[in-house]
């Protein structure tokens, strides 16, 4: 027989780990902080263990108080996902992806349609995503750039994030060897200034620096080089569209790991969901394809090294 202690003591000792406070807590759950103080020192006494160290201004989490909040957010946000099922209208089917803005424009947009064509009926809904930002309790699933190390989420990988330097046909021509980029006109990402270096130390040019236009995302470097202003430093998958097009080039054979893969990162118990299951499925599919054969000076295509 199943035993529940005190569900809103459980409840409210989750929201206060969660949230970092108990007048945060409260306000979620639409209780005073003294309430949800008092629920979870009930919860605490039922137990016969301490779930949080009580200190000036803030709370910490003892370990079973961590272990067991660990295991109960997953299972809160299982049921509200399957509340959501259940309550929705039965013709609306809607997947909500977390990705970055420079994933959606490169590479899973201009491939969408392959997934609408399977299944027309769901609603595929975009919210912003990136490694930098937490993952959404409403996001069916993300796309993010990183270790695959999220606490509390399956991250399944779908692409290296090799780094390889990139420009127009122009440019390109003048670029017999990687000795030949000077700083000025390589092109930056603000929030990637490792690329460079990472790419031009393979390349045996540590003393190279890149000095050219600093840009905020991946796509806008992308953008300048393909209207001509310098080389960017491409990361897969986002330039293998414009390679196989001709819109940029790959001057150099050279293709270095940035060290970072990109994932599918989900909640565990989103399998059981058929919308996000035939989502997992094509992108699974559609990244196990492979890029398209990239496009290079002399139309020999771009090698690892």
């Amino acid at each position: 027989m199943r035993r529940l202690l005190f569900l809103n003591g459980i409840k409210a000792f989750e929201a206060a780990a969660r949230t970092g406070s108990f007048a945060a807590a409260g306000l979620e759950l639409n209780v005073s902080a003294a309430a949800v103080s008092r629920m979870v020192h009930i919860l605490e006494e039922r137990l016969g263990i301490a779930l949080f160290e009580r200190k000036a201004n803030r709370l910490a989490l003892t370990a079973p108080g961590r272990a067991y909040q660990s295991g109960l957010t997953p299972i809160f946000d299982a049921l509200a996902s399957l509340t959501a099922q259940v309550t929705a209208p039965s013709s609306m089917r809607v997947l909500t992806i977390g990705v970055g803005p420079t994933f959606a424009m490169r590479w899973l947009i201009p491939r969408l349609s392959e997934f609408r064509a399977e299944e027309p009926d769901i609603d595929v809904r975009f919210t912003t995503g990136g490694a930098a930002v937490p993952f959404g309790e409403d996001w069916s699933c993300g796309i993010k750039l990183g270790t695959g190390e999220w606490p509390g989420l399956v991250a399944e990988p779908l692409f290296a994030g090799d780094l390889l330097p990139v420009c127009v046909p122009r440019l390109a021509a003048g670029l017999k060897r990687p000795a030949d980029l000077k700083g000025p006109s390589l092109l930056r990402v603000a929030h990637s200034p490792d690329d460079w270096p990472i790419w031009l130390k393979a390349a045996g040019l540590a003393r190279v620096t890149a000095r050219g236009p600093e840009f905020q995302f991946y796509g806008q470097a992308l953008q300048a080089a393909v209207d001509g202003l310098g080389v960017a430093m491409g990361i897969r998958p986002y330039i293998d569209d414009d390679l196989a097009a001709g819109r940029l080039v790959a001057p150099f054979a050279l293709s270095v790991p940035k060290g970072m893969r990109w994932y599918l990162v989900y909640r565990s118990f989103q399998t059981e969901q058929r919308d996000f299951a035939a989502f997992r499925r094509w992108i699974m599919r559609a990244a196990a394809a492979g890029p398209a054969a990239p496009a290079r000076r002399g139309g020999r295509s771009t090698a690892r090294v």
